[in-house]
């Protein structure tokens, strides 16, 4: 299904969701087209993948294994690092950020938002620490880059 398609993305979500149903949230997760077979233990890693491609073989999918890791204790999903702990912002996310000059244009403040939004949950109190960028973005004002916006950057 082209994903050039109106809800074709959606409806690709549904059918994995439909497909993997007996094992998202117990030993997978699914986006979209990223999928993520995860394991308590390394033996039990093995079952997991089978019955993984079991599911796929059942639904006539195929992999890129170009795009593949197998049996990995740490890896990237989502633009996340995933691990045995959990999950943490990637540090390349943090250096881009960091690297970032003071926004001026709407298209600025709204790639900051963006990127301040996917990193939320790992930054305390973020909604109230964004809230100026927010401000920034009202409708029909343009950008108004203030002092706040400036001291919470």
């Amino acid at each position: 299904m082209p994903f050039g398609l109106k809800n074709a993305g959606a409806t690709y979500q549904r059918l994995v969701n439909k497909m993997f149903a007996r094992q998202i949230g117990r030993n997978m997760e699914v986006y979209v087209d990223d999928m993520l077979t995860k394991s308590i233990t390394a033996d039990r890693h093995t079952d997991d993948l089978r019955e993984t491609f079991n599911v796929l073989v059942r639904y006539g999918m195929k992999l890129n294994l170009a795009k593949c890791v197998f049996g990995v204790p740490f890896g990237r999903f989502l633009g996340y690092q995933v691990h045995q702990r959990g999950i943490e912002v990637n540090p390349e996310k943090i250096q881009a950020l960091a690297k970032m000059v003071s926004p001026r244009t709407l298209k600025d403040v709204q790639r900051l938002t963006g990127c301040l939004a996917s990193l939320s949950r790992f930054i305390a109190k973020s909604t109230d620490r964004c809230l100026s960028f927010f401000k920034a973005l009202k409708k029909g004002k343009g950008v108004e880059w203030n002092e706040d916006c400036e001291r919470a950057f």
